[in-house]
């Protein structure tokens, strides 16, 4: 790669810790802007033109669509740390491998993903407990939007490929895209052909294609060394191997994740209409509040691998604790921000009393926790970074399914189900204490962070 290609990369290797983790991460951050943007717009254009029936519909149908997925973007996580390691090792031969096995796990991946959508759907949603005025919606969302999983596979592939090279800019570019694209179509199906939630479903999944479309003109064009194909099925055994090695603990996480969130969802469906689209506008304000926490675990799993390929140890020393504080920093900036804000913030989603009323509440409950959240999450992709899935994937899973789960229904049995979210705090307090604990007294770790810097 030329002097004039690489200056679009970061090289975490040298240089002050904290600006290249946060240049890497601003890019990003304002991806997860217009991310958050594009669904806010659904979520506008149904509450305007369709009304609450649809607007539940669709809170609800976002759960078993990012089941599926979420397998994918961890995968596309272990694609990303396997990029950055190779590059922190200097290693061509290694990366361009790592690609072409990466796109033709795309094409194997997108068609057998839209099939078993098509055909899951409603069964996941009676799993849920969809009520009977809003399933056909839900269904048929999650059947379009699955059917073109394609695009949606593809970009977080191709967004990992570059994440690990050290370019986070891109991806900001493709988003852009993405986002001009849903928005057009929405207003052009759901507003101009009263196409209701299958406009939505159909817009998101467009952006997606079109997003995943560019981001392959555009590392061919400036990443001409890789030979980037569009489409291959041949992969490299090797780095198949270690891409499921590494990716899908991550991915399958990421998934039963999703999944500890459709067990969620369905205690959230218990509550009744009211409260499901009070929740579903709470979730537009918390995503836009946590938007940093992504954009900084990312950059923490490029910083880490990185490094750990290039045998930095030295730097990993530094930022391990670094860049975690100063993420949660950040993120209790941005929640306290959202608090002061949000009610006026709510009146663009609905102006039922009891909508916004519930919607209040779950905000708040998770805004003032979320700190604890991003100083985890960054902790464990400091982890991943290395390689080391296995303890952050049993930590992720007892987190979510042995405390947030099983309190959400001690609070709805003890309590009241309407304040189940009180079960975020404790799952966030817990992860970030098992973290430190991980840190502070795995050997594991400690023999990796007691390594000397190759070269010293």
């Amino acid at each position: 790669m030329s002097m004039k290609k690489r200056d679009r990369h970061i090289d975490m290797t040298s240089g002050p810790i904290m600006k290249n983790v946060l240049l890497f991460a601003v890019p990003l951050v304002l991806g997860n802007i217009l991310q958050q943007f594009y669904t806010t717009v659904d979520t506008l254009v149904i509450g305007a033109y369709c009304g609450t029936t649809s607007l539940a519909a669709v809170g609800t149908s976002a759960q078993p669509v990012e089941v599926v997925l979420c397998v994918f973007l961890g995968i596309g996580t272990g694609v990303s740390i396997l990029v950055s390691q190779a590059i922190g090792a200097g290693d061509r031969k290694k990366t361009k491998a790592i690609c072409r096995t990466a796109v033709s796990f795309v094409w194997y991946c997108g068609f057998f993903v839209g099939i078993l959508g098509f055909f899951a759907a409603p069964l996941i949603l009676r799993i849920m407990q969809v009520p009977r005025n809003a399933f056909a919606q839900a269904t048929a969302y999650v059947r379009i939007v699955l059917a073109g999983s394609l695009g949606n596979i593809g970009y977080n592939m191709n967004a990992g490929i570059l994440r690990g090279m050290g370019n986070s800019r891109a991806s900001l570019y493709f988003l852009l895209a993405s986002c001009l694209v849903n928005i057009v179509l929405d207003l052009a199906l759901v507003a101009g052909l009263g196409m209701d939630v299958e406009g939505t479903a159909l817009a998101t999944s467009m952006a997606m294609i079109a997003s995943w479309l560019i981001s392959i003109v555009y590392i061919r064009h400036h990443c001409k060394d890789l030979r980037f194909p569009f489409f291959t099925l041949r992969a490299s055994g090797t780095q198949m191997r270690a891409i499921v090695r590494i990716g899908l603990p991550i991915g399958l996480n990421n998934s039963l994740y999703s999944l500890g969130h459709v067990a969620m969802q369905t205690l959230v469906n218990s509550e009744g209409s009211l409260f499901m689209a009070g929740q579903a506008v709470a979730g537009r304000i918390t995503g836009m509040a946590n938007i940093a926490v992504s954009g900084m675990s990312s950059a923490t799993t490029t910083f880490s691998g990185q490094n750990f390929g290039a045998g930095n140890y030295d730097r990993l020393r530094q930022g391990q604790w670094r860049i975690p504080l100063y993420s949660g920093l950040i993120t209790l900036s941005m929640s306290s921000l959202f608090l002061i804000f949000r009610k006026p913030l709510f009146g663009l989603f609905s102006q039922d009393p009891m909508v916004l009323m519930y919607a209040d509440r779950y905000v708040s409950v998770q805004l003032l926790s979320h700190w604890m959240f991003s100083i985890f999450n960054t902790m464990l992709c400091m982890v991943n970074g290395v390689g080391e899935v296995r303890y952050t994937t049993l930590i992720n899973l007892l987190m979510l399914w042995a405390v947030r789960i099983p309190s959400a229904y001690l609070i709805r049995i003890l309590f009241d189900g309407k304040w189940i979210m009180l079960c975020f705090p404790v799952s966030f307090l817990f992860g970030m204490l098992c973290m430190i604990g991980y840190y502070l007294f795995s050997r594991r770790w400690k023999s990796i962070m007691s390594r000397e810097t190759v070269g010293q």
